[in-house]
C-alpha cells in the first residue's frame, strides 16, 4: 500500500517539473481550456429548458407550424398529455413573431363544437350569437375544402324577424376567400360557393350573397341568381350580334368583294322569365249537341175553388160568389180566338165535343205552372305557357359598302337600283321583322385606305440605315478585333517567343563559348606567371647564391618600406 504512493509521487514529479519549467503564458492557456471545456460538457450535460410555444392548436395549424420549425432549424417537442408545441425558453419571442410574418397560427374556425361549450344561465342573445358563429365556422370548413381555397371566412347577417309580414328583412352574407398562389375560381365555383351558403342559411338568396378574394375583388356579379346569369347574358347578346354580323358579311362578301361591306348589330334580347295560364270558354254548341249537367222541372196545376186566403176570421169565411157563365162574359183568346181553341166561324159543339161540353159547364177556378232549367256542359280550355329567355326582341342593324370600280378601276357608286337589291337582301339575312320592331340603314360610301400612323423616331428609315451603316462598321471593327486578338497577336506572341528562345540559346552558347576562351586565355596567362614565377625564383637562387649581401640589402629594404 506504500508502494502506490511513491509511485505516484515519483510519476508527478516529473510533470511537475515540466510545469514549473514551461512558460506563465502557456499555463495560463491551458488552465483556461480546461475550464471551457468543462463548462460546455455542464451545458451539454444540462437538458434546455422548454417553453410553451402555442397550446390548443388544430391539426392543420399544427402541421404547419412544425412544417415551418424544421425549415427555420429550431427544436421542438411536444408537451405531455398535450398536443401543445415546445420550443427552447430562449427562442420563443423570436419563433413567434417569425411564425407571425407567415401568418401562423391562422387560427381555426369554430363550429357547432361552440354549442357544447354553453354555460348555466347563458342569455337568449348569447346563445343567438353562439348560433351564429358556430354556422359561420361551418360553412367557412365547407369552403376552405374546395382545392383553391386556402382559408375562408363567412359573414352571416340574420336580422331578427318581425311578427309583420311586410317589415322583414331578408338575411345576408357575405364570403372573404384567401386563395392560393396562382389559383382563380371560375364562375361555376363561385356560384357553387353561393349556393353552399343560401342553402344553409333559411330565407337567404343567393343574390344577397358577396363573395370577395384577398385582393378585393368582387367575384360574385352584383343581381345575378348566382349561377353567373349575368355573365352569361352579356355572352348570350355577344354571339347572337356576331352571329348576325357573319350572317350579313358572308352573304355580302360574294358580291361586293372581300373587305367591301361593314356591319354592326345591335341585339336586345329579353332575358325575363315569365309562365303564363290562359283559361278560355268557348261558346255554347249547337242545340241537342251539347252535355246536359243539370236539369230541374217544376210543375204544379190546381183546379177547382179557390182555397180561402186573407187572415183567418168573418170575411174569410164568406161563401164564395157565383161563378159566371162563359156566354155571358166570353173570354177572347189573344189571337182572336175563343177559349176552347176553335177557329172564328165555326161551331165549337160541333168541332169539339169536348169544348161543347165545357161550354155547357160553369168555369172551374185553376192554377197551372210550369218550370224548367237546364244547365249544359261549357267547353273550356286552360293552356300553361312557359316564354323561353333569351328571345330577340329587337335588331338594329348598319352596313356600310364601298363603292364599286367601274372598268377602269376607279371607284364609282352604285345606283339606288342597286342599293334597294342589297338592302332587301341584307332584310332577308337578319330576318327583319316589323312586329319587333327592327331597323336596317344601308348606306355607300367611298372606304378609305389605312390612315399611316406617324412612325416612331426609331422605325424613320434615315435612322434605319444610319444603323445599319453604323451596325456595320460595328461588325467589321468586332471581326478584326477578334482576327487581332484571337489570331494574329497569339501568332506573333509565338513567334516573338521562338526568337527570344532562340536568340536567348544563342546568346548562352556564346557566353559559354566566350567563358571557355577567358577559362583558356586565363590557363595561358596563369601557366606565363607562373613560369615566370619559376624564372624569378631561380633568378633569385641564383643571385643569393652569388651575391648574398646584395640579396640582403635588397630584403632591409623592403622590410623599412
Amino acid at each position: 500500500m506504500a508502494s502506490l504512493p511513491m509511485n505516484a509521487g515519483s510519476t508527478l514529479e516529473p510533470l511537475l517539473a515540466r510545469l514549473r519549467a514551461a512558460p506563465r503564458f502557456a499555463l495560463i492557456g491551458i488552465a483556461a481550456l480546461v475550464v471551457a471545456l468543462l463548462v460546455a460538457l455542464a451545458l451539454w450535460s444540462r437538458s434546455p429548458d422548454y417553453r410553451v410555444l402555442f397550446a390548443d392548436l388544430s391539426e392543420r395549424d399544427g402541421g404547419a407550424i412544425v412544417a415551418a420549425l424544421g425549415q427555420m432549424n429550431v427544436p421542438y417537442r411536444f408537451a405531455d398529455g398535450s398536443a401543445a408545441i415546445m420550443v427552447p425558453a430562449e427562442r420563443v419571442h423570436e419563433t413567434r413573431l417569425a411564425l407571425a410574418s407567415q401568418g401562423l397560427p391562422r387560427g381555426g374556425s369554430v363550429g357547432f363544437e361552440l354549442l357544447d361549450q354553453g354555460k348555466f344561465g347563458a342569455s337568449q342573445f348569447t346563445e343567438q350569437v353562439n348560433f351564429q358563429r358556430a354556422l359561420e365556422g361551418e360553412l367557412a370548413r365547407s369552403i376552405e375544402s374546395i382545392n383553391a381555397v386556402e382559408s375562408a371566412r363567412v359573414h352571416l347577417a340574420l336580422p331578427r324577424q318581425s311578427m309583420f309580414l311586410r317589415e322583414r328583412q331578408p338575411p345576408t352574407a357575405s364570403v372573404m376567400l384567401q386563395l392560393y398562389p396562382g389559383r382563380t375560381l371560375d364562375e361555376s365555383q363561385v356560384a357553387a360557393i353561393g349556393h353552399l351558403v343560401s342553402a344553409s342559411v333559411p330565407e337567404l338568396s343567393v343574390s344577397n350573397i358577396s363573395v370577395v378574394d384577398q385582393f378585393g375583388r368582387l367575384l360574385s356579379l352584383p343581381g345575378s341568381d348566382g349561377r353567373g346569369a349575368g355573365t352569361a347574358e352579356f355572352r348570350r347578346v355577344r354571339d347572337i350580334e356576331q352571329s348576325y354580323v357573319q350572317r350579313i358579311e358572308s352573304i355580302l362578301t360574294p358580291i361586293l368583294g372581300p373587305g367591301n361591306a361593314r356591319a354592326q348589330v345591335t341585339a336586345e334580347v329579353d332575358f325575363s322569365r315569365r309562365e303564363e295560364t290562359v283559361e278560355v270558354y268557348r261558346p255554347n254548341q249547337e242545340p241537342g249537341q251539347a252535355a246536359i249537367r243539370s236539369q230541374q222541372t217544376s210543375e204544379s196545376v190546381q183546379y177547382g175553388n179557390a182555397m180561402p186566403q186573407g187572415i183567418p176570421g168573418a170575411l174569410t169565411n164568406q161563401p164564395p160568389a157565383n161563378p159566371a157563365a162563359p156566354i155571358t162574359n166570353p173570354q177572347q183568346a189573344p189571337d182572336g180566338q175563343d177559349p176552347a181553341g176553335a177557329q172564328p166561324g165555326t161551331d165549337n159543339a160541333a168541332g169539339n165535343p169536348a169544348a161543347a161540353a165545357a161550354a155547357t159547364q160553369p168555369a172551374i177556378p185553376g192554377d197551372e205552372r210550369r218550370e224548367g232549367t237546364t244547365n249544359y256542359e261549357l267547353d273550356r280550355t286552360i293552356t300553361h305557357l312557359q316564354h323561353a329567355t333569351g328571345k330577340v326582341a329587337r335588331l338594329s342593324v348598319a352596313v356600310v359598302v364601298n363603292h364599286v370600280p367601274d372598268a377602269e378601276g376607279n371607284p364609282q357608286p352604285m345606283p339606288a337600283e342597286r342599293l334597294d337589291e342589297l338592302r332587301e337582301l341584307v332584310r332577308q339575312a337578319m330576318g327583319y321583322s316589323d312586329v319587333r320592331g327592327d331597323t336596317l340603314n344601308l348606306m355607300q360610301s367611298a372606304f378609305l385606305g389605312p390612315i399611316e400612323q406617324p412612325l416612331p423616331w426609331w422605325r424613320e428609315p434615315l435612322y434605319l440605315d444610319l444603323a445599319k451603316t453604323v451596325g456595320g462598321w460595328l461588325l467589321f471593327l468586332v471581326i478584326a478585333l477578334w482576327l487581332w486578338l484571337g489570331v494574329a497577336r497569339p501568332a506573333i506572341r509565338r513567334q516573338a517567343a521562338s526568337n527570344e528562345a532562340k536568340a536567348a540559346a544563342a546568346a548562352a552558347v556564346e557566353t559559354q563559348q566566350n567563358d571557355e576562351v577567358d577559362d583558356m586565355i586565363a590557363a595561358a596567362t596563369k601557366a606565363r606567371q607562373q613560369s615566370r614565377y619559376q624564372e624569378n625564383l631561380e633568378t633569385a637562387r641564383e643571385l643569393a647564391m652569388k651575391d648574398p649581401r646584395a640579396v640582403a640589402a635588397v630584403l632591409r629594404s623592403w622590410m623599412e618600406k
